[in-house]
């Protein structure tokens, strides 16, 4: 992550608080920030990152802190703005809702300076305060979402979605840090996790706000969920897909050998077609994702994905799904010169119009697949040209 502090005395805090509509809280909040600057004769700085359309920028700014406003909206590009503007050794990250004790600086930072690169104050590992999150986050959302993290990337945090952090300025500039919303929280976790940073954590206490919460259960989880998918779409994507495509495709295999589908086995052979057309869908959704997830710097190059994004092995695919559709094509005409050979009467070919979609279809995913991985990889190849 790029920054550009200035040359003046540098501070050895920068706290960054994000904003938005927070007057009610945003005054306490400074005011025990500096309380800490002064009680441990600390050199630091308040980088208040405002999107707010009420007086938390005329009450920050007479209070001392320095305001900016980020270019767009949201959590994570709040933070972002704040990065590139603050300009202290160590950086400290909390909310301006007052939810967090900021008395707690000086234990949030103690550890970066015994070693650690980057600290999370875990709330479930300190006091949550009657009143501060609902039975909803406590016990569901946050546990699942840690556990979550925690199962694909091989971590151990116990909060993953603690706002009270502090990072030294070096390891800082070490994670590429992108998302500009909730999911943000997440993905600096997982740059820290692939950076190889000493992580710490420090029992905090978490306190009820004074306003309504912004946070959209529903819609952030989400958010995170697709991050951390996005991430790892192999084994959680493409994989399962996989396992659907290969069990239909053995089930309407056995069927069609078996003979006699139409009176017998039709609804076990559609079963069948469905997996193989579904899995299909979902095998190369994950490919695609992959893909996204190596162009924009969060994943390196690796295993299949190599041969994926080169543009010969590309064209091999759109024959290959021109083929399929082709092919599908002939079992459909095959169909009707039949239908004209016993003169428009009954004819009873279900399972060949069944393979006849099958192969339509997948011809069609596997085509459009191919189109949609050389526009992702545009620039990538023109950039290593």
């Amino acid at each position: 992550m790029e920054s550009h502090p200035s040359k003046e005395s540098v501070p050895e805090i920068s706290v960054i608080l994000p904003a938005l509509d927070e007057e009610q809280t945003i005054g306490e909040c400074i005011r025990k920030i500096q309380s800490v600057f002064r009680d441990n004769a600390i050199s630091g700085e308040i980088i208040v990152a405002d999107s707010s359309t009420d007086k938390t920028r005329e009450i920050a700014s007479s209070l001392g802190a320095r305001v900016i406003r980020p270019e767009m909206s949201g959590y994570g590009n709040a933070y972002l703005a704040g990065f590139a503007a603050a300009r202290g050794r160590y950086i400290v990250m909390g909310d301006a809702d007052n939810t967090y004790d900021f008395y707690d600086i000086p234990r949030l930072v103690a550890p970066l300076k015994g070693g650690a690169d980057f600290v999370i104050g875990s709330r479930f590992k300190g006091t949550i305060h009657k009143g501060s999150m609902t039975g909803l986050h406590r016990y569901i959302g946050n546990p699942l979402l840690t556990w979550m993290l925690n199962f694909i990337f091989h971590t151990q945090f116990s909060d993953t979605h603690s706002g009270f952090r502090a990072i030294t300025r070096e390891a800082l500039d070490r994670l590429p840090l992108k998302t500009g919303g909730m999911e943000f929280a997440s993905e600096m976790l997982v740059m820290a996790s692939k950076e190889r940073l000493k992580i710490a954590e420090v029992p905090i206490d978490y306190y009820p706000r004074k306003t309504p919460s912004k946070l959209h259960s529903f819609a952030d989880g989400w958010r995170h969920i697709r991050f951390v998918l996005l991430m790892k779409p192999l084994p959680f994507v493409a994989i399962p897909g996989f396992l659907f495509f290969v069990v239909g495709l053995l089930l309407m295999g056995f069927f069609a050998l078996q003979g006699d589908v139409e009176s017998s086995h039709l609804h076990t052979f559609i079963l069948g077609a469905i997996l193989v057309m579904g899995g299909m869908q979902v095998i190369l959704t994950g490919f695609l994702m992959k893909t996204y997830s190596v162009v924009h710097g969060y994943e390196n190059k690796a295993g299949i994905i190599v041969g994926l994004m080169q543009y010969s092995n590309l064209e091999k695919f759109l024959v290959l799904g021109a083929a399929l559709f082709v092919a599908g094509v002939i079992f459909g005409l095959n169909i009707l010169v039949r239908w004209v050979a016993v003169g428009f009467g009954f004819l009873s070919e279900i399972s060949t119009a069944i393979m006849a979609l099958v192969l339509i279809v997948s011809g069609i995913q596997i085509f459009l697949f191919a189109v949609f991985q050389s526009m992702m990889l545009l620039n990538e190849n023109n950039g290593h040209a």
